[in-house]
This record gives C-alpha cells, structure tokens and sequence, in this order.
C-alpha cells in the first residue's frame, strides 16, 4: 500500500476537540462525557492531561463522592500525544505499548482526539 494510500490521524480524528477544567467536578466531566458520546475529555493544563470514563469509574468504585472531587484529582498528567500525519498502525503501537486508549491529536495546540475504537474501525 502506497503511502498515499494510508489513513492518518487527521482523517479519523474526533473534531472538535472536547475539553474540561480541571477545577469540574469528576460528576461534571462525567455528565460532559455521557452529553457528547464519548468516552474521554482533554483537561486544559500544563502538562498535558485527559480525564476519561476509567478514570471517573476508578473514583466511583472507590467510593469518592464525584459531585465534589475534582477533575485535577483523579485526571492522567503528561499523556501521550498523537500528530496529525501519523498514519494508524503508528496509533495503535503507541496505543499497545503505553496500554492507552485515548490519545489526544496536537499540531503545536491541541486539534482532535483519536481513540482505540477509531483505530479498530480503520485497521479492520
């Protein structure tokens, strides 16, 4: 298969990017999640990080009360990130060694998200 032929990040990714701040609450972020469909937000701070629906289940099974924890205390700092020409088979390594299931897409800011089930559909 030609390179020209390959898909790439950028022609999979999830656009818009959704985002959440870290002082939301876990119920928030959550809410946000179940709104939109989808299974991971990208928390706006540095360094990079990402809250997704393992983690609000982590809390939840816990026992944390996520009407009031916040975002910052349960989100993933310093996440793996993807570029937009990366072509898939790239994601899915990446995705396989930092056993990951979301990677935020960035060309110098953020620009989407691709996940594991957008890796799935397109490599099979």
């Amino acid at each position: 298969m030609s390179s020209s032929n390959r898909v790439t990040v950028e022609d999979v990714m999830s656009t818009p990017l959704e985002t959440i701040s870290k002082d939301a609450t876990v119920m928030e972020a959550a809410q946000r999640m179940r709104e939109k469909d989808i299974n991971a937000l990208v928390v706006l701070t540095t360094p990079r990080a990402i809250i997704s629906s393992t983690d609000v289940l982590d809390a939840v099974a816990d026992g944390d009360d996520i009407t009031s924890l916040q975002v910052t205390d349960v989100m993933t700092e310093d996440v793996e990130t993807a570029t937009p020409d990366l072509y898939m088979e790239e994601v899915a390594a990446m995705m396989t060694t930092y056993g990951i299931k979301h990677l935020p897409v960035v060309d110098g800011d953020y620009v989407g998200m691709i996940s594991s089930t957008d890796v799935t559909a397109h490599l099979s």
